[in-house]
């Protein structure tokens, strides 16, 4: 029984660590051809580097105006995931306390939205957005992004809302508290893993998104990290050198964030599976 146990474990270590070298084979690639020159990564893309071209990272640093684009990303990306947590928990427990017709099927609106395909509507949009001078701004796009975020929002909230007793806000209010009051002292603080677990799925959409961002977003200024990554791209040439290093450059705050709040992170989304 105890080898029995032992080769089980044994098992469980060789699968995990193939599923580690497969998901860390794409980022190794990706640093190793960060420092290598255009004529090694065309020709020979798997091979280490034969001397470390540091100058692609300062290069890209530079072309893709790294800190404007940064400031642009960080701006949109915080502003959209607190807006969609915020709204997505209050309009969850709207409809969880006040159970009527009409806030049930606009709930079902709310989540059947989510089968459709941004593709499909992505041209009508800019055209409505184009039609009323809203195109190349950070604010616009925050708010697309408000809107395509909630529905999920909304139906996690509305889930978890459920379980909340209703007597605890219903004590809170004969206690004297308005109720956003009781919203922001009471119900949201209960929430905070499900607001953990949100969060991190809308850092991860948002941070990477190109394709929103590239049709709203038309002036070099604006751009954001990955729209910024475009720009090593000419018309009948690539610069793959400083392209992967542009590449590094965009994915390394999240890795550095993650590293940091790894421990909160997991704790939010163990506490929200759990509840």
């Amino acid at each position: 029984m105890h080898v029995k146990r032992q080769l089980g474990s044994a098992a469980k270590f060789v699968v995990l660590a193939i599923l580690l070298v497969l998901f860390l084979i794409p980022f190794l690639l990706l640093l190793l051809n960060s420092l290598k020159e255009n004529a090694m990564i065309t020709s020979n893309p798997l091979a280490l580097p034969t001397s470390f071209q540091f100058a692609n990272y300062s290069n890209a640093f530079k072309q893709m105006n790294y800190l404007d684009a940064f400031t642009n990303t960080i701006i949109i990306t915080a502003f959209s995931v607190i807006l969609i947590g915020i709204c997505g928990a209050m309009t969850a427990h709207y409809f969880v306390r006040n159970p009527s017709r009409l806030n049930q099927n606009t709930f079902l609106f709310m989540v059947a939205s989510m089968i459709i395909p941004f593709q499909a509507i992505m041209i009508p949009l800019v055209k409505i957005y184009g039609s009323l001078d809203m195109l190349n701004s950070k604010t616009s796009l925050i708010f697309m992004y408000l809107g395509f975020g909630s529905s999920l929002a909304v139906f996690i909230y509305h889930g978890f809302i459920k379980s909340i007793p209703k007597e605890l806000e219903e004590a809170a209010m004969i206690d004297g508290c308005s109720r956003i009051r009781m919203f922001f002292q009471i119900v949201f603080p209960v929430l905070v893993p499900t607001t953990v677990t949100i969060g991190i799925l809308n850092v991860l959409w948002i941070w990477n998104d190109f394709l929103l961002p590239s049709l709203i977003l038309v002036e070099p200024g604006q751009r954001t990290l990955p729209l910024s990554t475009f720009s090593f791209y000419g018309t009948y040439t690539v610069d793959y050198g400083p392209l992967m290093a542009s590449l590094m450059l965009t994915i390394l705050p999240v890795v550095i964030v993650y590293l940091f709040a790894q421990k909160y992170i997991i704790q939010g989304v163990m506490q929200g599976s759990v509840k």
